[in-house]
């Protein structure tokens, strides 16, 4: 990856957002790998953490699936969803991550993401949700939730 030109990273992954930014964090992390950790992926959430530009959202997701180590990794699906349910009632994603983590049964974690991320698209949308479809209505608190389908 260092040897791929920052601009041709981006022009790579331009539908992402902050394209840009994501090529240089993408270079600084390959060098921080190779650098600090041997040229491997360390398999904790503290070392990952530690390289500069990978959040909680990515760190859970590589242990998770590249280690398959519990992890919740909660994005704008996972947090808006879990409160939007009373679930959970909090601010922040990190916030959420830890009321899952003492909520949520473990061996529900690592999928915990991958269904609200499908589920948010589709059906728990974050502006006027289809609530007239969807499967777990009437055990939702509609938390937030003012215009709906």
């Amino acid at each position: 990856m260092l040897n791929i030109p920052r601009d041709e990273i981006a022009r790579t992954i331009f539908p992402v957002g902050f394209y840009r930014n994501k090529a240089a964090i993408i270079h600084h992390a390959c060098r921080e790998l190779i650098d600090r950790f041997e040229s491997k992926v360390p398999e904790n959430l503290d070392d990952l953490l530690s390289i500069k530009g990978v959040g909680r959202k990515t760190a859970n997701l590589v242990v998770t699936l590249a280690f398959g180590k519990e992890g919740i990794c909660v994005d704008t699906h996972v947090h808006r969803i879990s409160n939007r349910l009373g679930y959970v009632d909090t601010q922040t994603p990190e916030e959420t991550e830890m009321a899952l983590r003492g909520k949520l049964p473990g061996q529900y974690w690592i999928i915990f993401n991958t269904l609200l991320v499908a589920f948010g698209r589709k059906t728990c949308t974050p502006v006027s949700p289809r609530c007239s479809i969807c499967p777990v209505r009437k055990y939702c608190s509609r938390v937030g939730v003012t215009k709906r389908r």
